[in-house]
């Protein structure tokens, strides 16, 4: 089962809803207490903050957030003693400009 599918199952759930046949549960069923309703939205909407961070997470440079050795460091750094541009740095070393900003910070390159 895939994220997407757990979330519509767990909506359906919470809604009161048989996510099968699409009957409504009963008034004594466990998924129409409110303590369970409850729980299901929070399953809900947690299912729903993990698909936000994963599109978010997608779109990122493929080295985000990941430790930058001491050789990419040294190219980074000549390369922008060099006078390459932010934005082509970052392509470079497949990370966000402000990853690569603050890494100029931090050798003294850029101001804080």
């Amino acid at each position: 089962m895939n994220p997407a599918q757990a979330l519509e199952l767990v909506r359906a759930l919470a809604n009161g809803v048989d996510p099968d046949s699409g009957e409504v549960f009963p008034p004594g069923s466990p998924y129409q207490r409110p303590q369970v309703v409850r729980a299901l939205y929070e399953a809900a909407s947690a299912l729903e903050r993990s698909a936000r961070f994963e599109t978010r997470k997608a779109q990122l440079p493929p080295k985000t957030g990941e430790p930058w050795t001491e050789d990419e460091d040294r190219k980074l750094l000549a390369s922008f003693d060099a006078g390459r541009a932010l934005q082509e740095l970052a392509a470079a070393h497949e990370r966000t400009m402000n990853g690569v900003r603050a890494r100029l910070v931090k050798y003294g390159r850029l101001a804080a």
